[in-house]
């Protein structure tokens, strides 16, 4: 299965319970802090392949990066203290964030799911639900990250072969 299909599985989960709007997943660059966007329920609004850095909060990297623990923002007044773009969030009607790490079998941060809806809709139950659908689809979400090596894990090049010499 590829990585596409397995994020789009995660949504249509996610959609059920604890519900969401808007949807993306995005892969832990630890080289430069960033977050690379791996797939989004929106791609015209979150274009594929687009980077956050440090226009994510300290306390939202320290929550979610270096705990490993799920954020959760339940209204837009907690979503603008976290988020430089939650004008266009709320533009797409959503005003709550839960975002869940994705760990591989090491205990490392591979990835982030961003799960956004209405404000006032996610609770700490919608936390669990949100992380049981992760950790029922989780060695398939692992792979998934992994089929997108960051810079760190491409391989490294090779000298061409020599030319021979008569």
């Amino acid at each position: 299965m590829n990585s596409d299909e397995v994020f789009r599985q995660t949504l249509e989960a996610m959609q059920q319970d604890p519900g969401v709007i808007l949807f993306t997943a995005l892969q832990w660059i630890p080289q430069r802090s960033s977050l690379k966007r791996l797939f989004t329920s929106h791609p015209a609004e979150y274009p594929m392949g687009g980077e956050k850095t440090v226009e994510i909060s300290p306390g939202w990297l320290g929550t979610v990066i270096e705990k490993k623990e799920p954020f959760l923002a339940p209204d837009l007044e907690a979503l603008r203290e976290v988020f430089a773009d939650s004008e266009l969030i709320q533009q797409l009607g959503c005003g709550a964030v839960i975002n869940v790490p994705v760990l591989d079998q090491k205990d490392n941060v591979v990835g982030v799911l961003a799960l956004l809806d209405a404000e006032g809709k996610y609770t700490q139950r919608s936390v669990e639900t949100a992380v049981g659908v992760i950790n029922a689809h989780k060695a398939l979400l692992v792979e998934a990250f992994a089929a997108h090596p960051t810079e760190a894990e491409l391989p490294e090049p090779t000298e061409a072969p020599a030319k021979d010499t008569v």
